[in-house]
């Protein structure tokens, strides 16, 4: 058993009888009134996320959770299909369960995927990636006030926002948690 105040995103916790995630972990602490611990999480089970609030110092039974490397191989009909790089074993993880990672998915990306009771409940992106710019229009000459950006199509199909001097063809580094561009690979 931990407290509440120790929860953090990525760990499975034991709620309501059920084998959840924490997607997200907020400590409030109002004004005149008691710390508490507001959390997002997704049930194993369900797949379905909740909002729930513990006491800071309410106690949450914590469940093992295995974080394996795997590297992306390629998306078909069928799901996401990532490939363990020791043992050449393959394993397909549906599309609901990547969330906003898909965005961010290349050939060969090493992702951490995290398991509990024998299930995949969640993908870790590295905190950067290098992906290609596909379709990027031409800056407008004049346009050169403080930190212009242009929107540019990335070879995932996710938009970015990038300056005027980014160009198709090239490659860029993006920061998977905000989604922004970091500057030229």
């Amino acid at each position: 058993m931990a407290a509440a105040n120790d929860l953090r995103k990525g760990m499975a916790i034991k709620y309501n009888g059920n084998t959840a995630i924490v997607l997200e972990v907020h400590h409030r602490t109002p004004g005149n009134l008691r710390a508490f611990v507001q959390a997002i999480i997704r049930y194993i089970n369900t797949g379905k996320s909740a909002d729930v609030r513990f006491g800071s110092t309410d106690k949450v039974e914590l469940v093992d959770i295995n974080r394996q490397t795997l590297e992306f191989s390629y998306k078909d009909h069928s799901g996401y299909h990532f490939m363990d790089p020791k043992t050449y074993e393959t394993i397909t993880l549906p599309e609901n369960l990547l969330d906003e990672a898909k965005d961010y998915l290349v050939e060969n990306l090493p992702v951490e995927v995290l398991s509990t009771e024998g299930r995949a409940v969640q993908v870790e992106l590295p905190s950067s990636v290098n992906l290609k710019v596909v379709e990027a229009p031409e800056g407008v000459r004049g346009d050169t006030a403080t930190n212009v950006t242009k929107p540019a199509v990335l070879e995932t199909g996710k938009t970015v926002n990038v300056p005027l001097f980014i160009k198709e063809g090239e490659t860029i580094k993006i920061d998977t948690r905000t989604g922004a561009y970091m500057g030229r690979a």
